[in-house]
């Protein structure tokens, strides 16, 4: 297939085009790299793809050299892999963009991401999630697609209490901006399947972490203070559960739905209406480890495979945040065959030993 991936050098469009590619697909990944955090990682992940692409160093940022932008910089391409920075916003290139590739399918993950950045830089999620998303849902309204497979996120269960988090269950509650516009993503999809037969599907993703994760993650800052001798922030005075769920159980997810689009469910009912299918080809899917861990006994599998015991600060929870969450899985299991599998001590070892080896520690 020929395959668009956005945010591919994210940490979960990176390893899925990389599987594509091994799978044989043809990838067009497209990402804008910016500074929400360390570009510099991003650049090694394309690295790994195949595709070298020059950025700053903080010394030339610093001395106010002209940064590279998306104007400046032409398509790469590396095998079966072509990359091009673009940001979502920009309507005209994306247009361009499906109109010249005639793609087969596209995995939209670029997005905005973090619950606590949203309280600062609300703006930022408006551009990106909402406006972005409607420029890949009008290119491909205009240049139709077999499937468009989107990133939702288990944020848009906001004050659900009832669990496990069932893709059968209202999620009208919100609790940080980031989640709404989660949400409206899923709204919006809905729309552009109704009137315009997009096959689309969601995917609420269950903090996922692994190797090539992003720093900013929990898994990653718990990292770099204990390597670096500094304590770590343990909100809500660590009474959090988190359904973590290892990155190679998202992309196997994922690499079984592509060629697997939706089509109308003949059995729903506007009087009592399923939220994660319709009368629409729509659809959408947990992928999580449907296993709830203990935030402090998380803590303590890393600080055993680091060697290491963390000095903790204890701390309230953050506004946006949810005490619990805990994915239930069987629509993904029945649909694809597939159950998420890897446990939090097979995946925070593999991340330390990728960390150790990337960062030299």
């Amino acid at each position: 297939m020929n395959i668009l991936v956005t945010g591919a050098a994210g940490f979960i469009g990176y390893h899925l085009s990389g599987r594509l590619l091994a799978d044989g697909h043809s990838v067009t990944g497209l990402d804008n790299i910016n500074d929400y955090y360390d570009p510099r990682i991003k650049q090694d992940r394309l690295a790994r793809l195949g595709v070298d692409v020059d950025l700053p160093t903080p010394a030339e940022n610093a001395s106010g050299n002209t940064p590279v932008t998306p104007d400046n910089l032409q398509p790469v391409t590396s095998g079966n892999f072509r990359f091009v920075r673009m940001d979502l916003t920009d309507r005209t290139g994306i247009n361009a963009l499906f109109e010249g590739s005639g793609f087969d399918a596209v995995v939209h993950l670029a997005a905005q991401a973090g619950v606590r950045y949203s309280l600062q830089h609300p703006h930022a999620y408006i551009d990106s999630n909402i406006t972005g998303f409607l420029n890949i849902l009008e290119a491909c309204r205009h240049h139709p697609v077999s499937h468009l497979v989107y990133a939702s996120s288990s944020s848009v269960y906001g004050a659900n209490t009832h669990m496990p988090f069932s893709v059968h269950h209202n999620v009208d509650h919100p609790v940080s901006l980031y989640a709404a516009t989660k949400k409206a993503n899923e709204l919006m999809a809905h729309t552009y399947s109704h009137l315009y037969g997009v096959p689309t599907t969601g995917l609420r993703f269950f903090t996922v972490y692994g190797p090539w994760g992003r720093p900013d993650m929990a898994l990653f800052l718990f990292a770099d203070a204990i390597t670096s001798g500094k304590p770590i922030d343990v909100f809500n005075h660590g009474r959090m559960e988190r359904d973590f769920t290892y990155i190679d159980d998202i992309i196997e997810s994922i690499v079984r739905l592509i060629p697997k689009p939706p089509t109308e469910n003949p059995d729903w009912k506007g009087d009592a209406p399923d939220p994660a299918t319709s009368f629409a080809p729509y659809q959408i899917f947990n992928i999580g480890k449907n296993q709830p861990v203990a935030l402090m006994e998380f803590i303590g599998e890393l600080e055993k495979q680091l060697g290491v015991t963390a000095e903790k600060n204890m701390m309230d929870i953050q506004p946006g945040d949810v005490p619990r969450t805990w994915a239930d899985v069987e629509d993904l299991f029945e649909y694809t065959g597939y159950r998420p599998k890897v446990t939090v001590r097979e995946g925070i070892a593999s991340f330390v030993a990728w960390y150790r080896d990337y960062f030299g520690k």
